[in-house]
Order: structure tokens, then sequence, then C-alpha cells
């Protein structure tokens, strides 16, 4: 690992953050918040510390995989740090594990919180937890690409890093031409959703922070009643074609726009599957609660459960409904579609679909070699045949996901956090969806979980948002074993021999 390259990125990433920490200013102003000062000063030591990282490391001319693995981890962390700057700085969060989750939570996009009201919090600061959102959900690293040119190097490894799914779909030769092609996908959507909530008589402030969340899969919100507080069965199906939207392949919303044409999503193998799962967990869940009389009206029971579903399923986590009081069989359904998620190159977390799909297909071959033994098959998404190597990568991404799963559940209800608070706590974070059942579910927060659980759920969120193999990586002694020497910026143009000698 070239140990002083990797730095040299992490400061230019932490000044471009710095210049996003100045955007809650107009907000503040406006609203006379007062946190004015605040930003100026978290925006500051921002570049500080992005300034001093490049002023000490020189950078590298290449990058292999190993350092785009180093760089996305390690940047999420500083981000995170960073991010929690104007949690601390507000007096908004009591203790820097709370800020530092909340901060976590919003660049992964997870969505879970620690706070019990979200109105008491100042407008710029609510504006600054959905800009996390909006960033993390295309991805920190994917938007440096797009805008800046000084990330070109080894462009590709930090795409690979970065991006969900088994497979990474490029739309351009170029990766930063991919990057750019998925960010203006991702700020058109925004925009859209923006001009049609605001039709819907939903403030600017309100509309603008909601498309954040929408399109991040994050789900944080400026109520605390979350998308329930309008009462308005537009607002409500309106954030579910958006959260369904995000829970799509972003490279088929640009080839079905450059075609003109559905047949891209038609066409998509992962995409049909998507949406038979929500077909299939909506019509349960209706019948469910219409047996169990939790409704009166089956609209409201249709428009409920259809949220609910999407919501889980593309992690986005808004709620409308304390679906912790549905019956047991509908908290089954929806607890395995957080595991679930979106698909392979949304901003949705989760396992994703397209896992799922092709583990079924793997199983199903393996019972059909049983039963015919001699008989020769293939696994194929679409009309392509599937490298074994992404097959072997998947099962092992399934069993570095239990692995993960169970050792975050025994320490979190060791902690004494009851079974299914602690599972579902590790269920949420891990899969970034936000809202879990009993202490965290859409009724309550995280906020009365003890710090070091905390800390064990802020991991959880970022190995989820990273897919696992990422963090992975970097908790293997042999990747610190090959990392090299930093190159500090005054040793430019010396020899190696030169360097050691010193």
């Amino acid at each position: 690992m070239r140990t002083g390259g990797v730095l040299n990125i992490i400061g230019k990433l932490l000044l471009l953050l710095s210049l996003f920490l100045l955007t809650p200013i107009p907000f503040s102003l406006y609203f006379q918040d007062g946190m004015v000062k605040m930003f100026l000063l978290s925006s500051v030591l921002g570049a500080m510390m992005g300034g001093c990282l490049l002023g000490l490391f020189a950078p590298e001319k290449e990058l292999g995989y190993r350092d785009g693995f180093a760089v996305v981890v390690l940047s999420w962390l500083a981000l995170a740090l960073l991010g929690s700057l104007p949690y601390l700085l507000s007096g908004a969060m009591p203790s820097f594990i709370d800020a530092f989750f909340e901060s976590m939570s919003g660049f992964t996009t997870t969505g879970s919180t620690i706070l019990s009201q979200v109105e008491i919090l100042p407008k710029s600061v609510l504006f600054w937890r959905a800009t996390t959102h909006w960033l993390g959900g295309m991805g920190i690293i994917v938007l440096s690409l797009a805008i800046l040119p000084l990330l070109g190097v080894g462009g590709m490894q930090l795409y690979q890093a970065e991006m969900p799914g088994p497979t990474k779909d490029r739309l351009a030769p170029r990766i930063q031409d991919t990057a750019r092609i998925l960010w203006v996908v991702y700020v058109a959507f925004t925009l859209i959703q923006i001009l049609f909530m605001m039709l819907g008589g939903v403030n600017f402030f309100d509309a603008i922070c909601h498309a954040f969340a929408t399109l991040a899969t994050g789900g944080f919100s400026t109520h605390t009643a979350s998308a329930g507080y309008w009462q308005s069965s537009y607002i409500e199906y309106l954030l579910i074609f958006f959260m369904l939207l995000a829970g799509v392949n972003f490279s088929l919303h640009y080839r079905a726009f450059a075609q003109r044409s559905l047949k891209p999503y038609l066409q998509n193998e992962e995409f049909r599957f998507y949406m038979i799962i929500i077909g299939l967990a909506t019509a349960a869940i209706f019948v469910a609660n219409m047996a169990h009389a939790v409704y009166t009206a089956s609209g409201d029971n249709l428009r409920d459960t259809l949220f609910q579903v999407v919501a889980m399923i593309t992690t986005t986590g808004f709620g409308t409904a304390d679906f912790d009081q549905w019956p047991s069989v509908t908290k089954v359904i929806l607890v395995s579609l957080m595991f679930v998620g979106g698909c392979a190159g949304s901003t949705g977390g989760g396992i994703k679909v397209v896992r799922f799909l092709l583990f079924f297909k793997y199983a199903r071959l393996q019972l059909r070699t049983l039963v015919h033994p001699r008989a020769v098959g293939a696994i194929k998404l679409g009309r392509q045949k599937v490298p074994k190597e992404v097959m072997i990568a998947i099962l092992g991404f399934f069993a570095i996901y239990i692995a993960v799963f169970l050792a975050a559940s025994l320490l979190v209800t060791g902690m004494g956090v009851d079974l299914v608070t602690g599972t579902t706590a590790v269920i949420a974070t891990l899969n970034n969806i936000g809202p879990g059942l009993a202490g965290v579910g859409p009724a309550g927060n995280f906020g009365d979980l003890p710090q070091a659980a905390k800390v064990v759920l802020s991991f959880c969120m970022l190995a989820g948002r990273l897919e696992l193999y990422t963090v992975a990586v970097l908790l293997t002694p042999g990747f610190w074993k090959m990392a090299r020497r930093p190159v500090w910026r005054w040793e430019l143009g010396k020899t190696s021999e030169e360097r050691i000698q010193k």
C-alpha cells in the first residue's frame, strides 16, 4: 500500500467536504438559528486537516487495488469524523460517540439516529444531516472522480472498492465519465423530486431534505414523525415512487433515458426479481393486516403496507406507521426485506437483490446436479453466463456477512441489550436501513443503547455500506505488512536509497 498517496487523497477529500460544510450557512442565515460561526469553524478545521495531509504527503503516480481499499475505508472514517463537528459544536449531541454515530449514519445512508425529537435541531443542522445522506448516497469517492481530475489516477481502483454490488457497470470507457453520468442522473432525480414535493404543498426546506434522504435511500427526516408528518397520500405515493427508483441500478435509469424506452428495465432480470419481491411482500402483509384487523380501510392498509415494504427493501427507512405494532408475521417479512436490500448499482444497502437471485440459481443448479450427476449446467444472469469467480465472491460474501452479523449481535446483546432490540439494531445498521424493532423500532431510537454498542453499530454501518469485503481486507494482517513508508513532500526527487539512508 502506498501510504503517502492514500493520505494525500484523503486530504483532497477533506478539502472537498470542507466546501460542503459551507452549504448549510444560507439556511442558518434565513432561519436565524445562530449556527453560521459553527459551520465556518467546522469548514476551517476540515480545510486545515486536509491541507496538512496535502502539505505533508506527496501524491503517487499510480494506485493499486490495495490503495483503493485503504482510501475508501479511511476516507469514510475521516469524513464521518469531520462531519460530526457540526453536531458537537452546536451542542446537538451529548457526546463524541453520539455525534460520530449520527455522522456515520448519515454518510453511510443508514438513517439510524440517537435523537428522540428531530425538530429540536437547528434548521441548518437538519440540512447538514440531509447533505451527509446525499453525499454518501452516490458516494463521495464517485463524486470526487466526477469533478476532481486530481483523482483520475487509480480511478477504477477507487470505483471498484466503493460502488455497491458484485459487479461494476461501466457506462463509458473512462471511469471519470461513468462517475459523471451517474451523478447527472442522481442530481436530475433529486431536482425532480424537490419540484413534485413542493407541488404537493411541502415547503422548500423539507422538500430538499427529504429528496436528499430519498434518493440516497437514507431516511433522515426533518420531522420526528418522518414521512407520516404530512398525512398526505400524494406525498407518500410520491416517496414510494422515488424510493423505488433509488433502489434500482442507476445505469438502468441512464440507459432507459438514453434509449427513451422502458426496455432496459423490463429486460433486466434483477429488476424483474426486485419488483416480484415487492409485489409478493406487499400482498402477504396486506392480507395479514386485514386478517388481524389492523386496518379498517383497505386503502389505508395498502398505502401503509406498500410504503413500508418499499422503505425496507430499498433500505430508506422512512416511516408512515409503527410497524412494530403489526402482527408478528408481517415483522418477519419486513426484517427479511432488510436483508435483501436494493439492486446492485443503486444507492440502497443490504445484501443486494442480484446476490440473492444468483444464490438461488446456484442452489437450484446444485439440486439439479444431485438428481442428474452427469448434467452440465451454467448460471446465467439474463443472457450472460456468470463467471465462476463472481459466484465464489458471492458465496464468500454470504460467509463474511453471517460472521459479522453473529459477532456484532453477540457484542451488542452482551452489553445488556435485549435480544430483539440488539439483533435488529445490527440488522438495521449492517444493511444501512435505520429502524429496527422493539427499542430501536420506528417509534424508538438508538440513543439509549450503551456507548460501546454505538461504536460496534457504527462499524456495522461502515462495513455494510462498503460491501464488507472492502473493510474486511483492511482487517487482515497481510494488508498492512505490504504498506510502504510514506513519501514526504520534501523528499520528492530523492531516490529510495537516499530516503532509507536518511
